[in-house]
This record gives structure tokens, C-alpha cells and sequence, in this order.
């Protein structure tokens, strides 16, 4: 039976100097010393007195685990700062559940257990970012992504490669996932089997610990995913809810008919329309039907089951514990479900996130989040805290490139930028050009409508101009689950593809090769500048192009998205020394843009400030930082343009600028020129 602890009992009398304290005496004293945390760290008199009922338990806990008493004392003290927000969250969620109190205390006997399995270099990592909570707005942070299998065939053989990413000039890797998937189609690796094992065609655990280690050492940090909104068909949990386990049938929504789902379906809609329709999957063997959001075999995660909270955090602290830096979210807006809603972006979806988030702050506390929330503009936002996830993928600002790029107009991607870029303290973007996924074109039809676009048909000719199919296209994209129905299409390609260099190749014509390479260098100049961590998708640094040889593999044959996730091809690398080479001219300069910015302190955080330029065709801003200021400008078409040169003296506070990319020496005594997709980052000299 628990017995509540008065925590108004007066502190026992202090032993005499001469003789040590009796132990009984030295826990009471210890007890005493942590109701008094209590009463002055939580607010909440519930979660006060839950914890009160709960530090008792862990005295227990301790003796039993051969706890030191500073051990005790540090994750005691982190769990009395973190508990209302952590008690709240739990008691949103949960609190209406009969067996509340025994999953909360569950919840927090995983959160310690992960915290006493955590090595003692990440712990020494956590001091040092509980010490400097802005560690991951640095302008120092240059991110790459990459398929471990794709790029390097095992996880050994990219520690090897390490030399590589340093020379290019990354302190980020992300490792696409590399978890145990299901045989044939795993959606990309992101139908997990086991939470615990490496995908064994690349390599181990420990495999994976020592990879982390070595990039330690380097000074890279390690980003994997977390695929949290379901699980593979093939599970363990999964496995025993097929073999009839009520309990584990309870870790998934499970249906004996339609009459559920089809009322659920009312106000879904469908992610892989071209792949299957609706959003559940009929299973024989149980002769029931699965909620299965994306692929027949990912089935979603029921969270309304406290019990898939408790287990879900422990497989987090188990990644987090291998060495990583950053866990990317996956598929945050589809986590809760809730009937008569499209059950996406809810509110109890960020109530989750958020109690993820205060468990990790006291078990491994130097651990960021990363949302992967590929929804409207404004619902992705709402992922973006320093409680929730201190760091987001930035899709508006890579779908807006991209249409910049299409139209030679900037006014929607300056739009959006003046009124989205700006972030809560203690977050930032995460800006990419391409990733392993589609590009949709996520913006918002009100500021397309406040700039005279009309969105759907908008939207109807990007998709047309990206897949060549519009007269004067430069791109080779493909296109990726088109509706027929609605007309949604998105598109897949590789940057080097989409932005004209497989065209110019196949046409050979040199003139059309220059500005490929000119395009790719803006966008990279744009992503390297504008504020948040930059993130290369590997292969885009020296120009890999569309690979349609995927259709070969029947695993991949249906999924276009695999055209953008070509195989390294390490004999081009070469290359990359010939002055003359193509593949050479793009590695090199990326790698330049990499260096100056990681020497440019106006580069970190996200203080960013628009230029109004006259020509439609511009881009512009100021980077503040550090009392350091950059004027970064940009040209997206294939024709000269002019700046008045007061925008640069009144805007860098100077006559004379050095552009930092190419050294050259600018004046405000006449207009600046912007030759074709040209851009200059501007230092004041």
C-alpha cells in the first residue's frame, strides 16, 4: 500500500560531529532534502503529491540497483524540475485511465532505467548542453543525409568514410533508417521490425555505437530517425496481437468489421492513393481489420494505450543511448486519432510530443528533437518549441525555393518568409533542398492568394514544369502518387535533375550546363544563409543524377521517390579534383559555401531581415548575429539584374562590401549587378 509522505515533518537533528550518521537517519535527512525540492520545484499540487506517493519507490529502486547517492541525488533533482510539466502531460492523456497512477509510475522507472543505461559520455555531453541550451543554432552545424546501404554498403565501411564528411565540412549526419525492417517493401526502411537491432545487411548495434563514437571524435553529430506513428506487420508486438493477445491487439487499432472504420474513413483521407485506397487493411490470419495509415504492412500505434506510451519511450532511450544527437520525429502530424476529425495535427499530438520531450529532458537531457511535419505551413509551426521539437524540417521554404526557381518570381517565397521564418527561443529550421522524400508543394493559398497566385493552378503547373512537361522546362522530375481524383501530384527527382543539369547533359549543350550548375549553386547558397541547420542529401554535393534504374528492383519498382536515391557512385569522386569536371566544379564550391559559413557568425541563429529590391527576379535579407552582419542577395533567373546600391549602403551600414563567396571588392557608388542565378553573400569592409 502507498502511504503519502508528510512533507511538513521537521528535518531530524544532525548526529554530533564526532560520530558517523546511523544510515536510517542519513535517508531521512535525504528525504527530507527532497520533499524540500519538492514543495519549491513543483507547482501543480496533484503532480506534488504523485511524487510524494512515488520518491519512496525509488528509494527502494536505488538500493535494489546500486544507485550512488550523487547519481540519486541528480536524476531525483531533474525529475522534480521536469514533473509538472511531465505530470500534466501524462494526466491529459492518461488521467482518465482506472490504472493512471501505475503507468505513471512505470513511465518513470523507464525514464531511470534509460538514464542509468546511458554512458558516460553522453552524460558528459548532457552537462555541457544543459550549460549552453542554444548549442544547436550554431552556424557551425552543416548537416548531410544519407541511406547507409546506399552510400556505403555497412555501417563499418562508413566509419571509413568519415574523411569525407569532414572534407566536405559536415558536423551532422543523418543515417536514413537503419533498424531491423521487414523483407521485400519497408517503405524506405521505415516499417521497423526491431527497435533494438540494425538491420543486419548493414551491420550491429555495437556496429552502431562505434560509428557514433568515431563521429564523436570528429566532431559530428548523429541524427536517426524515429519511427513512432506505427510499426512493421512483423513486430514482436504486432506478431502477438496476430497470435490473439488481447494485450498486444491493444498496442494497434484492431476492428472486427467495417462499421469503426468506415466511420473513420468519413473524414480521412488517403496518403498512397495510387498504392491502395482507405486507411485500414483487412488481415486474414485474425480475420480483422488493421488502422494502417500508410503502407498494408505498417500498422499505426494505438497511444491511447498508456502501456504503447511506456513502451515507445523505452525504444527512444534505447536509440538515444547508442550515441544520437537528434532523433527526427517521423510522421508527427498522424499519432493521435480522434473519430469525426481527419486525425491529423491534433492537439493531443503535440500533448505527446511534448511528454516524449520532459522524459528525455531528465533521462537525456542533451537529446534534441527533430519534427518531420510535412503539412500546411501553419500546422507545422505548432510542432516547433523548446517543450515539444526544438528543431523542424523547413518544407515551405524548400517547396518555395523550388517554385522561385520555376516562375524566376520570388514574391511567395518572400511572403512567406516575412511572415513564417521567425521561430520560438530555443528552436530552429532545419533547411534542406532535397531529402529521401517527394517534394509537395506546401504552401499556404492565402499568401499565394495575397500575391494574385491562385494555388490549385499553381500548384497544376509546378507539377508540370517539374516533370518537363511544360513548354521551356528545364527539369526532370517524375511524378509521385498522382490523384486522379483531385489532381494532387507530388514530385520526385534529384536536385542536379530538377534543376536542368540532366537536360543539358542529354542535350549536351554547355551553355544549358552552366546554368544547371549556376541553379544549384544559388539554392545551396540560399539553404547555407538564410538561417537553421542546413542539410545536404549526399550525392547532391557533386550533382547525382535521377537513377531510373530502381524499376528494376521489385521491392522499389512502385515507389518513384526511389529516382532520388541513387546509389553512391564513389568512382565519381575522382572527379572532384578535376578542374574541368562538372561533378568536380559543384563538390568544390558547395564545399566553399560549407567553409565560409561555418566562419561566419551572422550565419547562426535565425534573426533574418528582408530586403525590398525592385525586381521581381531578386531575392534579399540581412543575417544579424553576434554583432556580425551579412547582406546576402540573390538573382533567380537566366537575365542580369541590377540593385540599387543604397538597399547595400543603408542596409550593411557601409560603402565598400567584400562578397565573401568570390573575395571580390563591392561599392555603393553605382548599382550592383546580379548576373544570371547569381548570388553574393556581403560583408562590410
Amino acid at each position: 500500500m502507498t502511504t503519502l509522505i508528510n512533507v511538513n515533518l521537521p528535518k531530524p537533528p544532525l548526529p554530533p560531529d564526532s560520530a558517523p550518521a546511523p544510515a536510517d537517519t542519513m535517508n531521512a535527512m535525504h528525504t527530507n532534502a527532497l520533499m524540500h525540492a519538492v514543495r519549491n520545484g513543483v507547482k501543480d499540487s496533484r503532480a506534488q503529491s504523485a511524487l510524494n506517493r512515488l520518491l519512496p519507490r525509488l528509494e527502494s529502486f536505488w538500493e535494489v540497483e546500486n544507485v550512488s547517492q550523487r547519481e540519486a541525488d541528480e536524476i531525483q533533482l531533474r525529475i522534480v524540475q521536469h514533473w509538472d510539466d511531465l505530470f500534466g502531460h501524462l494526466v491529459h492523456l492518461y488521467g482518465d485511465q482506472w490504472d493512471f497512477f501505475y503507468h505513471l509510475e512505470q513511465i518513470l522507472l523507464t525514464i531511470i532505467r534509460g538514464w542509468r543505461m546511458r554512458p558516460e559520455p553522453l552524460k558528459n555531453d548532457d552537462e555541457n548542453r544543459i550549460n549552453n541550451p542554444e548549442w544547436y543554432q550554431s552556424e557551425k552545424l552543416v548537416g548531410g543525409a544519407l541511406y547507409v546501404d546506399l552510400f556505403s554498403e555497412n555501417l563499418g565501411e562508413l566509419r571509413k568514410q568519415i574523411p569525407y564528411f569532414q572534407d566536405l565540412g559536415l558536423t551532422y549526419l543523418h543515417l536514413m533508417p537503419l533498424f531491423a525492417v521487414r523483407p521485400g517493401n519497408n517503405d524506405g526502411g521505415y516499417a521497423i521490425s526491431n527497435y533494438r537491432s540494425v538491420d543486419p545487411r548493414v551491420g550491429t548495434i555495437d556496429d552502431l555505437r562505434l560509428l557514433a563514437e568515431d563521429l564523436r571524435e570528429a566532431g559530428i553529430l548523429l541524427v536517426l530517425d524515429f519511427v513512432f506513428n506505427h510499426t512493421a506487420d512483423d513486430h514482436y508486438w504486432a506478431q502477438q496481437a496476430q497470435s490473439g493477445n488481447e494485450e498486444y491487439q491493444k498496442y494497434y487499432f484492431i476492428f472486427p468489421d467495417r462499421s469503426v472504420p468506415d466511420q473513420y474513413e468519413r473524414t480521412l483521407r488517403e496518403i498512397f492513393p495510387t498504392v491502395r485506397r482507405g486507411n485500414f487493411t483487412w488481415h486474414d490470419g485474425m480475420q480483422q481489420w488493421v488502422w494502417t495509415t500508410f503502407n498494408s504492412f505498417q500498422w499505426d500505434l494505438n497511444y491511447r494505450n498508456p502501456e504503447v506510451f511506456r513502451a515507445m519511450l523505452s525504444e527512444m532511450l534505447f536509440i538515444a543511448n547508442t550515441g544520437v544527437d537528434l532523433l527526427r520525429l517521423d510522421a508527427v502530424a498522424f499519432i493521435w486519432k480522434q473519430m469525426g476529425t481527419n486525425c491529423e495535427n491534433l492537439p493531443e499530438a503535440h500533448t505527446l510530443i511534448r511528454a516524449f520531450n520532459s522524459c528525455v529532458r531528465i533521462a537525456a537531457p542533451g537529446l534534441v528533437f527533430k519534427s518531420e511535419a510535412i503539412v500546411h505551413p501553419d500546422d507545422v509551426v505548432r510542432y516547433i518549441s523548446h517543450k515539444e521539437c526544438q528543431t523542424s524540417y523547413n518544407p515551405t521554404l524548400m517547396a518555395l525555393m523550388w517554385e522561385s526557381l520555376a516562375t524566376r518570381d520570388t514574391k511567395l517565397l518572400r511572403r512567406s518568409l516575412a511572415r513564417r521564418h521567425k521561430l520560438p527561443e530555443r528552436t530552429t529550421w532545419v533547411n534542406y533542398l532535397r531529402c529521401h522524400d517527394d517534394i509537395g508543394w506546401t504552401f499556404d493559398d492565402a499568401d499565394a492568394a495575397a500575391v494574385g497566385i491562385e494555388a490549385f493552378g499553381h500548384r497544376q503547373f509546378l507539377n508540370a514544369f517539374y516533370t518537363g512537361q511544360f513548354e521551356g522546362s528545364f527539369a526532370r522530375g517524375v511524378p509521385f502518387q498522382h490523384n486522379p481524383d483531385n489532381g494532387d501530384m507530388r514530385i520526385s527527382g534529384t536536385l542536379a535533375s530538377l534543376a536542368g543539369l540532366e537536360q543539358a547533359i542529354e542535350a549536351d549543350r554547355d551553355d544549358w550546363k552552366e546554368l544547371a550548375i549556376r541553379r544549384i549553386l544559388l539554392l545551396n547558397a540560399m539553404m547555407l544563409s538564410v538561417g537553421g541547420i542546413p542539410l545536404v542529401y549526399l550525392g547532391e554535393e557533386w550533382g547525382a543524377l535521377n537513377d531510373y534504374d530502381f524499376v528494376k528492383d521489385p521491392a522499389k519498382a512502385g515507389d518513384t521517390r526511389w529516382v532520388h536515391r541513387p546509389k553512391m557512385q564513389w568512382k565519381f569522386l575522382d572527379e572532384l579534383g578535376d578542374d574541368g569536371s562538372i561533378r568536380g566544379r559543384i563538390y568544390r564550391s558547395i564545399r566553399k559555401l560549407i567553409a565560409i559559413r561555418k566562419m561566419t557568425p551572422a550565419f547562426g541563429g535565425l534573426d533574418m531581415e528582408l530586403l525590398i529590391l525592385e525586381s521581381p527576379h531578386l531575392l534579399g535579407y540581412v543575417r544579424q548575429h553576434e554583432g556580425n552582419r551579412v547582406i546576402v542577395v540573390a538573382n533567380f533567373c537566366e537575365h542580369p539584374q541590377q540593385i540599387d546600391s543604397n538597399r547595400l549602403r543603408t542596409a550593411g551600414m557601409g560603402r565598400f562590401f567584400e562578397d565573401l563567396y568570390s573575395g571580390q571588392t563591392i561599392t555603393t557608388s553605382h548599382p550592383l549587378e546580379l548576373g544570371p542565378y547569381e548570388f553574393m553573400w556581403l560583408h562590410r569592409v
